[in-house]
């Protein structure tokens, strides 16, 4: 067929089973379903829009987070220093 390009593609092992799942279903050739799976991706991928996340305005912090990490890591410093003292104690009544 005059226009036709050969290639060699590497697939995904995850593609490949889908390629080979859509030659049975429609009982085509691996090349059919190659090139049906490319022009069905190219055409319908542009028409589609694309993702976009919304946002939201959360307006002005309430609290002053200048300092979170500061206070974060006291809060954790304390922590580690209950939990010594707890084991502390707990090694003390033995």
């Amino acid at each position: 067929m005059p226009g036709m390009t050969r290639t060699t593609v590497t697939l995904e092992p995850d593609t490949e089973v889908l390629l080979r799942k859509r030659m049975r279903e429609r009982g085509i050739t691996f090349k059919q379903a190659v090139n049906e799976a490319i022009v069905v991706g190219l055409t319908t991928g542009e028409s589609r829009p694309r993702f976009q996340t919304r946002t939201f305005d959360t307006g002005v912090p309430i609290v002053d987070l200048t300092k979170a990490n500061q206070l974060a890591a006291e809060l954790e410093d304390a922590h580690i220093l209950e939990a010594m003292a707890l084991a502390e104690r707990d090694a003390a009544k033995r």
